[in-house]
């Protein structure tokens, strides 16, 4: 497999078809054509499927796509390291870490990375497993910092455990049910949760189930951290997360605990990369600021 044929797979991936993928690379239909083809020989098996709907993958095709990625990423990697060792400027880093890990360590740990590296270029997003997983599989993403069971991530990815996070149930102030302390005195609340896999709001369903409470008859699926808590400010649905997030003077503002027993078992926050790929040497160094700046902060259960 060559280069040039890798970048034509997943640059026809991104772009949709073979015509939009040989306009971004400046390329005639018929050499991108060609690469497909050879790349199709090369493996011995068909990896798109061109029909009047368009380009779709085959199950080989999405295999090697998924692999091709991480190895052109795991290259421009490469090249950026020795770019710098020679001189070259900035470094860059993609991420993704929990809204927690935003307000309680990321401002301090980017200062001082800032003062190892001019004008570093850091790619931020979201921890939620969903997207994370496959963004870290084929390297878009260098690491994560999230909660997640690590049973249940793929073998693909490894997971160094960085401490256990406490849940709590919080609604408005002055909520009329603030003064609840059993799962009946909420039997009748409408929630707003995270349903995503490996949150809390996931968690406290299956929870509740094992428990046999059963789950809430109303509520709002909301994979926004800033609209599930807009919600909760401004009506009266409750959700459960982070103590510490709702604890939190400007995430939490207008936001109070409501002290229910018990809660399930608190969730761990992790480390997560790529099994076997070493990180670069920017992103190791990120990774273990922001690891050595939890583990040195109070604790989150």
């Amino acid at each position: 497999m060559k280069n040039h044929q890798l970048k034509a797979l997943v640059q026809v991936a991104e772009s949709g078809s073979i015509r939009a993928a040989a306009r971004v690379m400046n390329l005639c239909q018929s050499a991108l054509t060609k690469s497909l083809r050879e790349l199709e020989e090369e493996v011995g098996v068909e990896l798109l499927l061109r029909s009047y709907k368009g380009i779709e993958f085959t199950d080989a095709g999405h295999i090697l796509l998924t692999r091709a990625r991480l190895a052109l990423s795991l290259l421009d990697k490469a090249r950026e390291e020795i770019a710098l060792q020679q001189g070259g400027a900035g470094v860059r880093v993609s991420i993704a870490v929990t809204p927690l890990v935003g307000i309680r360590v990321l401002p301090q740990v980017l200062l001082e990375f800032e003062r190892i590296h001019t004008a570093p270029r850091i790619n931020l997003s979201e921890g939620f497993l969903t997207t994370l997983i496959p963004q870290l599989i084929d390297g878009r993403l260098d690491f994560a910092v999230a909660l997640a069971d690590s049973a249940s991530l793929p073998f693909e990815l490894a997971f160094e455990a960085i401490g256990p996070v406490a849940s709590a149930v919080a609604g408005r102030r002055d909520h009329p049910l603030a003064g609840a302390r059993t799962w009946a005195e909420l039997s009748d609340a409408k929630w707003v949760l995270n349903l995503t896999a490996g949150s809390q709001g996931n968690n406290l369903l299956n929870w509740l189930n094992a428990q046999g409470i059963g789950e809430p008859r109303d509520t709002i699926r909301c994979d926004s951290p800033l609209l599930m808590l807009e919600l909760m400010q401004r009506t009266d649905r409750l959700s459960i997360g982070p103590a510490l997030l709702f604890s939190d003077p400007l995430i939490g503002q207008g936001i109070q605990r409501i002290d229910v027993q018990t809660l399930p078992r608190p969730m761990e926050l992790g480390l997560i990369t790529l099994r076997g790929i070493p990180l670069s040497r920017a992103a190791r160094q990120l990774a273990s600021m922001i690891v050595r700046h939890l583990r040195h902060s109070p604790p989150m259960a």
